[in-house]
């Protein structure tokens, strides 16, 4: 077969796989919405909403929420966007689509949307959490929304996926249909206190996935806005000419089998099947971008107030370089949504006694509190609420306030509110001891068990760190070691076991830091 017919069978093998791929009710020509609108959904307050679907080519598309309206026709290829004005956050409103056929949503809020995403501690249900069951039991909040997407990965962008929205009730909450013993424990608590302190409708959308790395999450926009991710960008931009050329090969497997095919069944013989056609290299929940096309671009561009995230625990080895792939992660997810620099606030991972080795647990800290200096970013400290048996720790209540604290303090502008526990801000020598001062000090410095701070270690010239004492003094904390007359450096919590006493008055503990860079 020559290689322009390869061409022309793949090409119409693509164009059966889209047609295919498209929803039934599009390819019988009419109106269609993605599944994340739907009834009982909440929409963003105070922006511009988006809403698109499909149609037939040129049909004329009419949306209607609240006394406002917005038409179009859709193109081409049958997509249709409209757009109408801000809403303030209230309901339940009644939206209705229009074009050859009606679709009514009914019982829609505007409030708050938070997207809520990460590993296998954002995935982990309620049921599974201290005193989950008593707080399943408790979840009756109806102006609490909750939608959750199922695994998937894809090889290229998907454009929907089959969610419902679901009413917050102890029954959608502690079970739903969902796997992993309820909704995200971690979005439940988190969305539960925006509810509480706000007071406006919640939707949280929960896109996550146990024991998934970063890069999957992310769109090739992020990466290619990273320079030291170059090698990952080559990845994916070999990724489809890889596809098309093993599916060709396919092609001509196939033509040569048909005809030996057709001998072997004439003669009665049981014939064997065909190659299998290749997957697409980046469809696998360990390739870059792969469940990004499948649980994040379908959402796109669904107005959201922010995201939180709950991830790190498989990139324990990439220390400073999982600071590079959060810049691609939050910058990549902000640039295919449209809507700037949304709040990204974010979990620093729990000691864990095992799987680690040497030092990459505390590398890895430093690459999550470094990511700090991304814009409009929060980090929830976690060192004191751990398990060092259970890489799964289950107080996940105070994980979601923490990550509330920042939400409540720096989107919603609450005042007089301490959201962080001490971040190490300077070092200064001082004799034989060196002092630390600290950002988000609160209401000041304390030991949580009233013993002498730990995990505090100090190196002279020799560059080599002993245990060190360290007292608190104001608002900052001097460290030393009796027998180095001449400190030049301090470490605190540099141990995948530091379940550190040092926190402020507030109850919030201070990262894990080094003053080196050995």
């Amino acid at each position: 077969m020559r290689l322009d017919r390869r061409v022309k069978l793949a090409c119409a093998l693509s164009c059966l796989t889209v047609f295919l791929l498209l929803p039934a009710s599009a390819a019988r020509g009419e109106v269609r919405l993605p599944h994340v609108f739907g009834s009982h959904m909440v929409l963003q307050r105070d922006i511009v909403l988006r809403v698109w679907g499909w149609a037939d080519p040129g049909e004329e598309v009419a949306v209607r929420l609240a006394g406002h309206h917005a038409s179009t026709e859709a193109d081409a290829r049958g997509r249709w966007d409209v757009k109408l004005p801000p809403l303030k956050a209230g309901g339940p409103h009644t939206m209705t689509i229009e074009g050859g056929n009606r679709i009514t949503l009914e019982d829609v809020l505007v409030g708050e949307v938070w997207l809520c995403s990460g590993q296998s501690n954002m995935e982990m249900g309620i049921n599974k959490v201290a005193n989950g069951e008593q707080e399943a039991a408790g979840a009756d909040y109806p102006n609490i929304r909750l939608f959750r997407l199922p695994w998937k990965t894809a090889g290229e962008p998907q454009q929907d996926i089959n969610v419902d929205w679901l009413v917050c009730s102890p029954k959608s909450v502690g079970s739903g249909g969902w796997p992993n013993a309820g909704f995200s424990a971690v979005a439940y608590f988190f969305g539960r206190e925006i509810h509480r302190e706000v007071g406006v409708p919640v939707g949280l959308i929960d896109s996550s996935w146990g024991g998934t790395r970063i890069e999957p999450w992310t769109p090739p926009a992020g990466f290619a806005a990273v320079p030291a991710l170059a090698e990952i960008v080559k990845i994916i931009q070999q990724a489809t000419p890889r596809h098309e050329r093993e599916t060709a090969e396919a092609l001509t497997k196939y033509a040569q089998w048909l005809p030996e095919a057709r001998k072997t069944h004439e003669a009665g013989k049981s014939v064997l099947p065909p190659p299998a056609w290749p997957k697409h290299p980046l469809d696998n929940h360990h390739q870059p971008t792969g469940i990004y096309n499948a649980m994040i671009h379908p959402l796109v561009p669904f107005g959201i107030r922010g995201a939180i995230w709950y991830q790190g625990e498989s990139n324990h080895m990439d220390g400073m370089l999982y600071f590079e792939k959060m810049k691609a992660l939050i910058g990549g997810w902000r640039e295919v949504w449209g809507q700037g620099e949304f709040p990204f606030y974010f979990v620093q991972i729990a000691p864990f006694g095992r799987l680690y080795k040497d030092d990459q647990l505390p590398r890895l800290w430093e690459a999550q509190a470094t990511a700090l200096s991304i814009s409009n970013t929060g980090m929830a400290v976690t060192n004191d609420i751990g398990d060092l048996e259970d890489i799964h720790p289950t107080n996940k209540l105070d994980v979601g306030r923490r990550l509330a604290l920042w939400a409540l303090a720096k989107t919603y502008g609450r005042t007089g509110i301490v959201y962080s526990g001490p971040l190490y801000k300077s070092m200064k020598v001082e004799g034989s001891r060196i002092r630390i001062r600290f950002d988000h000090v609160g209401g000041g410095l304390i030991s949580s068990n009233g013993k002498p701070l730990d995990w505090f270690t100090v190196a002279g010239t020799g560059r080599k760190f002993v245990e060190a004492k360290a007292e608190i003094d104001g608002d900052s904390i001097m460290v030393w070691n009796d027998d180095i007359s001449r400190p030049i450096a301090v470490r605190f919590g540099w141990s995948m076991k530091a379940e550190s006493n040092l926190m402020n008055k507030e109850g919030l503990p201070a990262s894990a830091f080094r003053t080196d860079d050995w």
